[in-house]
């Protein structure tokens, strides 16, 4: 008889376990995930009366791979102009209430004399709502086209997306075992770079590419191709210094605005499903009830400290976004839980071992808690609203109502809003091109180089990479130089008056300073750029840009290529 291998029968194991529960917590009208998290208890060393996994290493690799396709389904939920189309009050509640819960977490672990990192990952777990446990809450309800229930959902994809921010910046921090500003606002600008940079690229090229392989494409191949871009995406992070399910997180954000994004998501969730299982699963294993006793206080007081921050803390970040008093009790009593990122994060820690061991299990007790709440907690939402209005002054309560209904806010005329939009359009066509261009700087220097120098004399190598590297970046130098600047809006508010020109003319000179300061490292590559025919090469590159009409065409064909990639989801589901 052959022997079977230790991850086959660990597998089968944890599925048999995972099957039962899922179906007896389905039949309990309860979420599935907590059935997953007791399958794992089932099946860990834990329980000392089932048998038990044995490959502990492997089980931890597939949970790894489970959070990539988490965070990949998670990104093809996703879109930017969706976060874009929300407006600020979500943004402004989102960031109230991580900050605030942080806050809580940290100060929470710190009265039990727990360590800078336990507590700052504690403070991370407890800012995370669970997006999964209140949608299934909301549908079970009958919530879901409620007002208030639409604001949740919307700050909880800000929440997701601030997740991921967290979970770059803790793993910087856990590297440097120390909190410093610069290094932490460089990781911050490291990763907006790269979001920018990869979404840019990935967005221009990945739909023109699924559409010329389309003829070749059937369910197998896109899934092979979707996964193969899922796990090339993580293999960049992972070199960047990013973690994997971040880079999963990007590619399933790119993919969400192609015309394939649909197919994909629907191909894609039996693998999620399969993975997302033995994730949670995993989860489950770290409980110790043991360690669960041992901590009860530690457990009661983070419950406590979850329900009453986000009840009250997070009232007051709804508060100020613009909502209504009661508006606002029902969006903070519909977080009051913690979910599948806090366990992302437990996980995060202790794979870079900088949370202590009994955190993780705290933490699971705590979101098992929340999790069977939450129904509950959403019910006594307007009550609770009924006795604060009984509480507190009428007038304090007549002016909360009138937050969202009864603003006395003069709207912008129409030049002004002319000009708002135009600088917004300014402002994403600098930062756009500006990351490009040092993305092409800097593969020139650390790739084009090396290239170059086996091909030319070494007084040629820099001549030669910086005026490749210029002529690559030319489009992008253009649209930084003049790209709008034409428009019938600015032309509108060229001719109304004096104190637009004068806006309009800093900014004309804002544009060129900032491509002058980028081919000014080109030619300063190749000659000093103080010497006099450095100065001249500075100004003939400037002046050949500004009135390129070949950088502009080609400048403007890839602009169209990029707004029909990004509308073409939009345009697909207006022909059906």
């Amino acid at each position: 008889m052959s022997q079977l291998e230790p991850l086959i029968a660990d597998l089968a194991l944890i599925l048999i376990c995972a099957g039962v529960m899922t179906l007896l917590f389905k039949s309990l009208k309860q979420p599935i995930v907590l059935g997953y998290i007791v399958a794992g208890f089932l099946a860990s060393p834990n329980m000392p009366y089932m048998p038990s996994v044995t490959d502990g290493h492997g089980i931890h690799i597939w949970s790894e791979i489970g959070v990539i396709f988490l965070l990949f389904s998670l990104g093809l939920e996703f879109s930017f102009k969706k976060i874009l189309k929300m407006g600020a009050a979500p943004i402004i509640a989102a960031l109230a209430i991580i900050l605030a819960m942080m806050y809580v977490g940290a100060c929470t672990g710190e009265l039990f004399g727990w360590s800078q990192m336990d507590c700052i990952y504690l403070g991370g777990m407890l800012a995370m709502s669970s997006t999964t446990i209140i949608f299934k809450a909301f549908d079970d309800m009958g919530l879901r086209k409620e007002r208030f229930a639409g604001l949740v959902l919307s700050v909880l994809i800000i929440e997701d997306i601030l997740a991921i921010v967290l979970m770059v910046m803790l793993s910087t921090l856990a590297v440097s075992k120390e909190f410093e500003g610069s290094q932490m606002l460089n990781s911050i600008l490291t990763l907006g770079l790269y979001l920018v940079l990869w979404f840019t690229v990935g967005l221009y090229f990945i739909p023109m590419a699924l559409r010329k392989l389309k003829p070749l494409m059937n369910e197998e191949t896109l899934l092979i191709t979707a996964l193969a871009l899922c796990f090339g995406m993580v293999v960049a992070a992972s070199a960047a210094g990013f973690s994997a399910a971040f880079g999963a997180f990007v590619m399933g954000s790119i993919l969400a605005e192609t015309v394939e994004a649909e197919t994909i998501e629907h191909l894609v969730a039996p693998v999620k499903n399969l993975f997302g299982a033995i994730f949670f699963v995993s989860v489950g294993m770290m409980v110790d009830v043991a360690l669960i006793i041992e901590y009860i206080i530690p457990i009661v007081s983070i419950i406590a400290a979850v329900i009453l921050g986000q009840t009250i803390l997070s009232t007051c970040g709804f508060l100020l976004s613009g909502q209504s008093l009661k508006t606002s009790m029902q969006c903070s009593f519909s977080l009051t839980q913690i979910g599948e990122f806090a366990f992302i994060l437990a996980t995060l820690g202790t794979s870079l071992g900088v949370t202590s061991d009994f955190l993780y299990p705290i933490v699971v007790a705590v979101s098992v808690f929340t999790t069977f709440t939450t129904p509950y907690m959403i019910r006594l939402a307007v009550p609770a609203y009924n006795v604060v209005a009984r509480v507190l002054p009428a007038k304090l309560i007549a002016k909360l109502e009138r937050i969202t209904d009864e603003k006395d806010e003069q709207a912008p005329d129409e030049l002004q809003q002319i000009w708002n939009s135009c600088f917004k359009r300014f402002i994403f066509t600098m930062l756009i091109n500006s990351v490009l261009c040092i993305a092409i700087m800097a593969i020139m220097y650390y790739f084009g180089q090396p290239i170059i120098e086996s091909m030319v004399p070494a007084e040629w190598v820099h001549p030669v990479t910086a005026l490749i590297g210029v002529v690559i970046c030319g489009p992008f130098l253009w649209m930084l130089m003049r790209a709008g600047g034409d428009s019938p809006e600015v032309n509108k508010l060229w001719y109304s008056s004096p104190h637009w020109r004068v806006r309009l003319t800093a900014y004309g000179v804002l544009r060129i300073v900032i491509t002058a300061i980028f081919v000014s490292f080109f030619v300063d590559y190749a000659i000093p750029w103080t010497s006099w025919l450095g100065i001249v090469a500075l100004i003939a590159i400037l002046l050949f840009i500004f009135h390129s009409s070949v950088l502009e065409k080609h400048s403007n064909k890839m602009v169209k290529n990029f707004t029909d990639n990004l509308s073409a989801r939009e345009r697909l589901k207006e022909q059906e």
